[in-house]
Protein backbone atom coordinates (compact mmCIF):
# COMPACT_ATOMS: atom_id res chain seq x y z
CA UNK A 1 0.00 0.00 0.00
CA UNK A 2 2.85 2.73 1.27
CA UNK A 3 4.76 1.33 -2.37
CA UNK A 4 1.46 2.00 -4.08
CA UNK A 5 0.98 6.05 -2.87
CA UNK A 6 4.28 6.49 -3.83
CA UNK A 7 4.06 5.55 -7.19
CA UNK A 8 0.81 7.76 -7.15
CA UNK A 9 2.90 10.83 -5.94
CA UNK A 10 5.72 10.05 -8.56
CA UNK A 11 3.08 10.12 -11.45
CA UNK A 12 1.43 12.99 -10.34
CA UNK A 13 4.72 14.82 -9.94
CA UNK A 14 5.71 13.90 -13.73
CA UNK A 15 2.13 14.82 -15.11
CA UNK A 16 2.83 18.54 -13.54
CA UNK A 17 6.13 18.74 -15.11
CA UNK A 18 4.83 17.73 -18.53
CA UNK A 19 1.93 20.05 -17.89
CA UNK A 20 4.33 22.92 -17.28
CA UNK A 21 6.84 21.98 -20.01
CA UNK A 22 3.37 21.76 -22.30
CA UNK A 23 2.01 25.26 -21.37
CA UNK A 24 5.60 27.38 -21.17
CA UNK A 25 6.21 28.40 -24.93
CA UNK A 26 9.60 28.87 -26.44
CA UNK A 27 10.81 32.24 -26.94
CA UNK A 28 10.56 33.97 -30.24
CA UNK A 29 12.78 35.99 -32.92
CA UNK A 30 11.95 39.40 -34.97
CA UNK A 31 12.80 42.24 -36.64
CA UNK A 32 11.67 45.59 -36.07
CA UNK A 33 12.79 48.88 -37.86
CA UNK A 34 13.19 51.62 -35.24
CA UNK A 35 12.79 55.32 -36.38
CA UNK A 36 16.27 57.75 -35.59
CA UNK A 37 14.67 60.52 -33.49
CA UNK A 38 17.92 63.58 -33.83
CA UNK A 39 17.02 66.18 -31.30
CA UNK A 40 19.57 69.13 -29.69
CA UNK A 41 21.12 70.11 -32.68
CA UNK A 42 23.64 73.05 -31.71
CA UNK A 43 22.14 76.20 -31.64
CA UNK A 44 24.40 77.46 -34.44
CA UNK A 45 24.86 74.39 -36.99
CA UNK A 46 22.03 72.19 -38.94
CA UNK A 47 21.50 69.21 -39.59
CA UNK A 48 21.68 68.12 -43.50
CA UNK A 49 22.43 65.06 -44.19
CA UNK A 50 21.85 61.77 -42.48
CA UNK A 51 22.57 58.36 -43.67
CA UNK A 52 19.40 56.12 -42.00
CA UNK A 53 16.37 57.44 -39.87
CA UNK A 54 15.97 53.87 -38.88
CA UNK A 55 17.63 51.07 -37.39
CA UNK A 56 16.94 47.34 -37.54
CA UNK A 57 17.24 45.08 -34.49
CA UNK A 58 16.57 41.67 -34.12
CA UNK A 59 15.21 40.45 -30.38
CA UNK A 60 14.27 37.65 -29.09
CA UNK A 61 11.20 37.40 -26.27
CA UNK A 62 8.27 35.19 -25.20
CA UNK A 63 5.12 35.69 -27.30
CA UNK A 64 2.79 37.89 -25.44
CA UNK A 65 5.83 40.10 -24.73
CA UNK A 66 6.20 40.29 -28.22
CA UNK A 67 2.94 41.24 -28.94
CA UNK A 68 3.62 44.37 -26.23
CA UNK A 69 6.63 45.21 -28.29
CA UNK A 70 4.52 45.31 -31.52
CA UNK A 71 2.20 48.16 -30.21
CA UNK A 72 4.77 50.25 -29.11
CA UNK A 73 6.10 53.00 -30.82
CA UNK A 74 9.84 52.63 -30.00
CA UNK A 75 12.08 54.86 -31.17
CA UNK A 76 15.78 55.11 -31.33
CA UNK A 77 16.87 58.67 -29.96
CA UNK A 78 20.22 60.64 -30.84
CA UNK A 79 21.05 63.44 -28.85
CA UNK A 80 23.66 65.33 -31.26
CA UNK A 81 25.06 67.86 -28.78
CA UNK A 82 25.85 65.45 -25.99
CA UNK A 83 27.16 63.28 -28.65
CA UNK A 84 29.24 65.05 -30.37
CA UNK A 85 30.41 67.87 -27.98
CA UNK A 86 33.51 66.62 -26.21
CA UNK A 87 33.62 69.44 -23.45
CA UNK A 88 29.65 70.29 -22.37
CA UNK A 89 30.53 73.02 -20.27
CA UNK A 90 32.24 74.43 -23.79
CA UNK A 91 28.64 76.02 -25.28
CA UNK A 92 29.36 73.80 -28.56
CA UNK A 93 32.68 75.94 -29.52
CA UNK A 94 34.72 72.34 -29.79
CA UNK A 95 31.24 71.26 -32.82
CA UNK A 96 33.02 72.27 -35.89
CA UNK A 97 31.15 71.96 -39.46
CA UNK A 98 31.71 68.30 -41.13
CA UNK A 99 30.38 65.04 -41.50
CA UNK A 100 30.80 63.15 -38.08
CA UNK A 101 29.90 58.85 -36.97
CA UNK A 102 27.80 58.65 -34.34
CA UNK A 103 28.23 54.63 -32.75
CA UNK A 104 24.78 52.61 -32.29
CA UNK A 105 24.57 52.22 -28.35
CA UNK A 106 22.14 49.09 -27.41
CA UNK A 107 21.79 50.90 -23.98
CA UNK A 108 19.98 53.54 -25.50
CA UNK A 109 17.05 51.03 -26.89
CA UNK A 110 14.43 51.58 -24.77
CA UNK A 111 13.62 47.86 -24.18
CA UNK A 112 12.56 45.45 -21.31
CA UNK A 113 15.75 43.75 -20.05
CA UNK A 114 13.66 40.43 -20.48
CA UNK A 115 14.19 40.86 -23.91
CA UNK A 116 17.29 40.01 -26.06
CA UNK A 117 18.68 41.96 -28.31
CA UNK A 118 20.57 39.66 -30.68
CA UNK A 119 21.69 42.33 -33.33
CA UNK A 120 22.09 46.07 -34.66
CA UNK A 121 22.38 47.09 -37.78
CA UNK A 122 23.42 49.52 -38.79
CA UNK A 123 26.39 50.20 -36.20
CA UNK A 124 27.18 53.58 -36.88
CA UNK A 125 25.13 56.70 -37.96
CA UNK A 126 26.70 59.62 -40.23
CA UNK A 127 25.71 62.40 -40.19
CA UNK A 128 26.90 66.25 -41.65
CA UNK A 129 26.62 69.79 -39.78
CA UNK A 130 26.63 72.72 -41.74
CA UNK A 131 26.99 76.48 -40.35
CA UNK A 132 23.60 78.00 -39.78
CA UNK A 133 23.37 81.44 -41.59
CA UNK A 134 20.79 84.59 -42.14
CA UNK A 135 19.87 85.98 -45.06
CA UNK A 136 17.42 88.77 -46.49
CA UNK A 137 16.39 87.98 -50.05
CA UNK A 138 13.56 90.13 -51.91
CA UNK A 139 10.39 88.59 -53.11
CA UNK A 140 9.24 88.37 -56.55
CA UNK A 141 6.36 86.82 -57.88
CA UNK A 142 5.75 84.24 -60.44
CA UNK A 143 2.69 84.42 -62.96
CA UNK A 144 0.90 81.76 -64.58
CA UNK A 145 -2.18 82.10 -67.06
CA UNK A 146 -2.85 84.98 -69.05
CA UNK A 147 -5.63 87.99 -67.95
CA UNK A 148 -8.62 88.71 -69.83
CA UNK A 149 -8.50 89.80 -73.84
CA UNK A 150 -6.67 93.46 -74.22
CA UNK A 151 -5.39 93.33 -70.21
CA UNK A 152 -2.13 93.20 -68.90
CA UNK A 153 -0.74 92.36 -65.23
CA UNK A 154 2.60 94.62 -63.46
CA UNK A 155 4.91 93.44 -61.54
CA UNK A 156 3.47 92.18 -58.22
CA UNK A 157 3.88 94.08 -54.78
CA UNK A 158 4.14 91.87 -51.74
CA UNK A 159 3.97 92.56 -47.77
CA UNK A 160 6.60 92.49 -46.57
CA UNK A 161 8.99 93.20 -49.50
CA UNK A 162 11.95 90.94 -48.17
CA UNK A 163 12.46 88.14 -46.29
CA UNK A 164 15.33 86.60 -44.05
CA UNK A 165 15.94 83.01 -44.09
CA UNK A 166 17.69 81.00 -42.22
CA UNK A 167 19.35 77.43 -42.95
CA UNK A 168 22.47 75.44 -43.88
CA UNK A 169 25.20 78.08 -45.41
CA UNK A 170 25.22 76.02 -48.77
CA UNK A 171 21.90 75.89 -49.17
CA UNK A 172 20.94 79.65 -48.49
CA UNK A 173 23.93 80.45 -50.87
CA UNK A 174 22.36 78.55 -53.84
CA UNK A 175 19.17 80.56 -53.70
CA UNK A 176 19.55 83.23 -56.36
CA UNK A 177 16.11 84.43 -56.47
CA UNK A 178 13.55 84.18 -53.37
CA UNK A 179 9.45 83.46 -55.11
CA UNK A 180 5.96 83.04 -53.81
CA UNK A 181 3.92 79.93 -55.14
CA UNK A 182 2.82 81.13 -58.80
CA UNK A 183 -0.06 83.18 -59.13
CA UNK A 184 -3.01 82.34 -61.37
CA UNK A 185 -3.81 85.56 -64.01
CA UNK A 186 -6.72 83.54 -66.20
CA UNK A 187 -8.92 86.24 -67.22
CA UNK A 188 -7.92 88.68 -64.34
CA UNK A 189 -9.31 91.84 -65.59
CA UNK A 190 -9.12 94.14 -62.42
CA UNK A 191 -6.42 94.71 -59.20
CA UNK A 192 -6.46 91.75 -56.60
CA UNK A 193 -4.73 90.70 -53.72
CA UNK A 194 -4.02 87.18 -52.57
CA UNK A 195 -2.27 85.25 -49.57
CA UNK A 196 0.59 83.03 -51.18
CA UNK A 197 3.27 81.03 -49.37
CA UNK A 198 6.93 81.09 -50.28
CA UNK A 199 8.36 78.77 -52.61
CA UNK A 200 10.98 76.95 -50.45
CA UNK A 201 11.64 73.77 -51.42
CA UNK A 202 14.14 72.62 -48.38
CA UNK A 203 12.21 71.59 -45.19
CA UNK A 204 14.86 72.69 -43.74
CA UNK A 205 15.05 76.40 -44.56
CA UNK A 206 12.95 78.72 -42.24
CA UNK A 207 11.91 82.32 -42.39
CA UNK A 208 12.31 84.56 -40.01
CA UNK A 209 8.99 86.03 -40.35
CA UNK A 210 5.02 84.58 -41.36
CA UNK A 211 5.69 82.75 -44.63
CA UNK A 212 2.79 83.50 -46.06
CA UNK A 213 3.33 86.67 -48.28
CA UNK A 214 0.63 89.20 -49.21
CA UNK A 215 1.18 89.43 -52.86
CA UNK A 216 -1.08 93.08 -54.49
CA UNK A 217 -1.67 92.01 -58.72
CA UNK A 218 -2.06 95.39 -60.58
CA UNK A 219 -4.21 94.76 -64.06
CA UNK A 220 -4.46 96.77 -66.42
CA UNK A 221 -5.45 97.45 -70.29
CA UNK A 222 -3.76 97.26 -72.90
CA UNK A 223 -2.88 100.34 -74.63
CA UNK A 224 -3.01 99.74 -78.22
CA UNK A 225 -3.03 101.96 -81.45
CA UNK A 226 -5.43 102.35 -83.87
CA UNK A 227 -5.39 103.88 -87.63
CA UNK A 228 -8.78 106.11 -88.36
CA UNK A 229 -8.95 106.70 -92.14
CA UNK A 230 -10.85 109.39 -94.10
CA UNK A 231 -12.04 111.71 -91.61
CA UNK A 232 -14.09 114.44 -93.63
CA UNK A 233 -12.68 118.02 -92.50
CA UNK A 234 -15.25 120.35 -91.74
CA UNK A 235 -15.72 124.14 -92.55
CA UNK A 236 -16.73 126.19 -89.41
CA UNK A 237 -17.54 129.74 -89.64
CA UNK A 238 -17.68 130.49 -93.35
CA UNK A 239 -20.96 131.51 -95.47
CA UNK A 240 -18.47 131.72 -98.59
CA UNK A 241 -17.85 128.65 -101.02
CA UNK A 242 -14.94 126.46 -99.53
CA UNK A 243 -12.51 124.44 -101.27
CA UNK A 244 -10.47 121.97 -98.66
CA UNK A 245 -7.68 120.34 -100.08
CA UNK A 246 -7.27 117.31 -99.53
CA UNK A 247 -10.47 117.25 -97.97
CA UNK A 248 -9.95 114.00 -95.79
CA UNK A 249 -7.82 113.22 -92.59
CA UNK A 250 -6.02 110.15 -91.76
CA UNK A 251 -5.01 109.84 -87.98
CA UNK A 252 -3.30 107.25 -85.29
CA UNK A 253 -4.70 107.30 -81.74
CA UNK A 254 -3.67 105.16 -78.92
CA UNK A 255 -5.58 104.00 -75.94
CA UNK A 256 -6.79 101.23 -73.17
CA UNK A 257 -7.98 98.33 -75.25
CA UNK A 258 -12.03 98.45 -74.62
CA UNK A 259 -11.83 101.86 -75.46
CA UNK A 260 -9.97 102.14 -79.09
CA UNK A 261 -11.95 99.28 -79.84
CA UNK A 262 -15.45 100.25 -78.93
CA UNK A 263 -17.11 101.97 -82.38
CA UNK A 264 -19.48 104.49 -80.59
CA UNK A 265 -16.21 106.02 -78.84
CA UNK A 266 -14.46 106.03 -81.79
CA UNK A 267 -17.17 107.75 -84.28
CA UNK A 268 -16.83 110.54 -81.89
CA UNK A 269 -13.50 111.52 -83.40
CA UNK A 270 -14.12 114.38 -85.84
CA UNK A 271 -11.73 117.41 -87.56
CA UNK A 272 -12.89 120.65 -88.63
CA UNK A 273 -10.89 124.00 -89.64
CA UNK A 274 -11.91 127.12 -88.38
CA UNK A 275 -12.66 130.15 -91.27
CA UNK A 276 -14.05 133.19 -89.16
CA UNK A 277 -12.94 136.40 -90.14
CA UNK A 278 -11.25 135.00 -93.31
CA UNK A 279 -12.01 137.32 -96.27
CA UNK A 280 -11.72 134.96 -100.24
CA UNK A 281 -8.54 133.88 -100.74
CA UNK A 282 -5.97 131.28 -100.37
CA UNK A 283 -4.83 130.27 -97.09
CA UNK A 284 -2.50 127.06 -95.43
CA UNK A 285 -4.14 126.04 -92.42
CA UNK A 286 -3.81 123.29 -89.91
CA UNK A 287 -6.71 120.92 -89.10
CA UNK A 288 -8.27 120.29 -85.45
CA UNK A 289 -8.87 117.14 -84.29
CA UNK A 290 -11.42 116.26 -81.45
CA UNK A 291 -10.76 113.29 -79.79
CA UNK A 292 -12.65 111.79 -76.71
CA UNK A 293 -10.79 111.90 -73.22
CA UNK A 294 -8.30 108.60 -72.28
CA UNK A 295 -7.29 108.59 -76.17
CA UNK A 296 -4.20 109.91 -77.21
CA UNK A 297 -3.80 111.12 -80.92
CA UNK A 298 -0.32 110.24 -81.84
CA UNK A 299 -0.37 110.95 -86.05
CA UNK A 300 -1.73 112.74 -88.88
CA UNK A 301 -1.40 112.64 -92.18
CA UNK A 302 -1.73 115.34 -93.82
CA UNK A 303 -0.76 118.12 -91.24
CA UNK A 304 -1.28 120.78 -93.50
CA UNK A 305 -4.59 121.92 -95.30
CA UNK A 306 -4.86 124.43 -98.72
CA UNK A 307 -8.07 126.61 -98.24
CA UNK A 308 -9.23 128.60 -101.13
CA UNK A 309 -12.25 130.58 -100.22
CA UNK A 310 -14.14 132.33 -103.36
Amino acid sequence: MHKLKLYCNALILILFFLYLSGCTPEPVETDLLLPVDFSNVPENMVLTHFSTDKIEIRIQAYPKLMELINKKNIRYPVDLYTDLEFDPAGDSISIEPGSYLIPVEEKRIPMNRTIKILSITPSYLSVRLEKKVRKTFKITVPYIGKPAKGHIALDAATEPASVELIGAASLIQSIKELKTKPIDLTNAIENFKKKMPLDIKNPSITSSSDPIIIVSVPIQQKLVSKVIENIPIQVWNSTLKVNVEPSKITIKVKGPFEIINNKKITDKIYSFIDLKGLAPGVYARHAYINVPGKLIMTDADPQVFTIKIK
